[in-house]
């Protein structure tokens, strides 16, 4: 049986005799050391400030908030790490159903009324689990993916117990790395033997990253036509219609799930922003009036919901509401980083509407001065920004704004999405010709830092390639550089602990902007030959 006495409890539950019953159960069994959240945004900085083994959560927290929103807040935001033990403590008997169908699932669940023993049993069994599992997350919390996947393909077969639950985290970790065939092969094993709904959800995703929409939408139209509560499959029908040019068909699926999941903020914002898409302006401002009423007391507020909600209002004409929205938004977003820019933004857009062009270009120009926040806000906004530039005959400053997301463009479907505003503005040759000077400067940077290297100047190079990563933050090819750049440095100069750091993050971030890239399964292996070469101890 699993020792329980070392760890550490966080219990969010509003009712205050249940936070006292499950205490008290827990000192029980040895654990003193235990803490309280009675809400999800006291809870949420509570597991900001500290660590925890395990966290007890009330499904139900009250206020149109439950736990399930609440663990992939944690989990899609990285707010607790992969040993972190999230259970669900509820009195919901059709949970089961809830769970099994959750792409983001506890990593158990507990019916009430529960017992000492029982809640014995299950964070015993939870703990064991982990045991097992922690090698692979410490390879994750490292960076090292291929080496979680091989430890995976280890796991199922050392620990038959876990074998589908390996077998889902190594295809999850494919996926990461793009590597689709692999994650494809993985959930069709699985399908094999036991139609599981997380399985087909994860073919689903995997066709979807394929560009097979008429495959991945077949799946996810049979997953929600036989459990209607599957919100996540939902989501991804969505998306997959979205992609396919189906946006009056996407905008009706998600007015689905939010009819079944109304509180979760994301959810409301990418419906919000479907409605833009396909005009329903009337139907975005409700959408996006409550996404900001919600959004003042969460822990992931943005002001460009606020942008958002002025955009569909003025596409209705209703100008006052409008200016009551970007008032709103000066006062509950103030301190902000994204706050100046979105709100001179929604002034100009306002300012446009009423037909007062020198008042916005003037609001333009105050968003552009804002230029050092730009890092704070969405390609999506920028992309907003661009349009508004280019509406307004501001083409020299619309062009820098491009070429600041050319600059940090992760996807092609960025690109694109930029080439399209241009061309339907008659700029289709500025277009190009931003791209290539953007290809130019990116190629010129990289070059500029492999001669260093190639010369012995190891610091040198350092220095290029991280004041390259100062321009570009979100450039994956400049990113790469310049971990390779780091790692060389430590090959030729010894280790440092600080570049070591450096490169992973970097080699992290490559990795999340441009997973499919071929070089990052080398440079995560050089990486690890340079660690068993100069830094012993952290091997293992």
């Amino acid at each position: 049986m699993a020792d329980l006495e070392h760890l550490n409890v966080l219990i969010i539950e509003a009712n205050q005799g249940m936070r006292g019953q499950l205490r008290s159960m827990l000192n029980g069994f040895g654990i003193a050391d235990v803490s309280f959240a009675p809400s999800a945004g006291m809870a949420i900085n509570r597991l900001r400030e500290r660590r925890h083994d395990i966290i007890l959560c009330e499904y139900n927290l009250g206020e149109g908030q439950d736990g399930q929103h609440l663990l992939e807040d944690l989990r899609t935001k990285e707010i607790i790490p992969l040993d972190t033990l999230f259970i669900m403590i509820t009195g919901e008997r059709n949970y089961e159903r809830v769970v099994s169908a959750a792409e983001l699932a506890p990593n158990d669940y507990i019916l009430k009324p529960l017992t000492p023993d029982s809640l014995h049993m299950r964070l015993s069994r939870a703990i064991e689990k982990r045991e097992v599992f922690r090698p692979v997350y410490r390879m994750i919390d490292a960076g090292d993916t291929q080496r979680a996947i091989d430890e995976c393909a280890r796991g199922r077969t050392e620990n038959p117990r876990h074998r589908v639950d390996f077998m889902r985290l190594e295809a999850e970790l494919h996926s990461v790395l793009g590597h689709t065939e692999n994650a494809e092969d993985i959930y069709r094993e699985i399908l094999a033997t036991k139609a599981v709904p997380w399985a087909r959800l994860g073919l689903a995703k995997v066709l979807f990253s394929k560009k097979e929409y008429g495959a991945a939408d077949e799946i996810l139209s049979s997953l929600v036509a036989e459990n209607s509560r599957y919100i996540d499959a939902y989501d991804w029908l969505a998306r997959t219609r979205e992609e396919s040019g189906r946006i009056e068909e996407a905008r009706e699926v998600l007015a689905s799930a939010v009819a079944l999941s109304p509180h979760r903020l994301g959810r409301l914002r990418h419906l919000g922003s479907v409605q833009l898409a396909a005009g329903d302006n009337e139907g975005a401002e409700r959408t996006l009036a409550e996404v900001v009423r919600k959004g003042k007391y969460s822990d992931f507020r943005d002001p460009e919901d606020h942008v958002q909600l002025v955009r569909a209002q003025l596409g209705q004409g209703r100008t006052e509401e409008a200016q009551s929205t970007i008032r709103d938004l000066e006062r509950s977003m103030d301190g902000l980083p994204a706050t100046t820019i979105c709100s001179s933004l929604s002034k100009a857009l306002y300012h446009s509407k009423t037909g007062a062009p020198e008042l916005a270009q003037a609001a333009l120009q105050a968003a552009l001065q804002a230029g050092a926040n730009l890092s704070a806000v969405s390609v999506g906004l920028k992309q907003e920004l661009v349009k508004a530039c280019l509406d307004n005959h501001l083409e020299a400053e619309g062009s820098q704004l491009v070429m600041d997301i050319l600059r940090n463009a992760a996807d092609e479907r960025t690109i694109e999405k930029t080439r399209e505003i241009l061309q339907e503005r008659g700029c289709g040759a500025l277009s190009n010709e931003l791209e290539q000077r953007v290809h130019v400067e990116v190629k010129g940077l990289i070059a500029a830092g492999a001669d260093m290297v190639r010369s012995g100047d190891y610091d040198g190079a350092v220095r290029e390639m991280m004041s390259a990563v100062q321009k570009m933050p979100g450039n994956p090819h400049v990113l790469f550089n310049a971990a390779l750049a780091l790692l060389r440095h430590i090959e030729n100069r010894g280790w440092s602990e600080r570049f070591a750091a450096q490169a992973r993050g970097l080699i992290a971030r490559t990795r999340r902007l441009d997973p499919a890239n071929p070089r990052l399964d080398a440079i995560s292996g050089f990486m690890q030959q340079l660690v068993k070469k100069y830094n012993p101890r952290q091997t293992g």
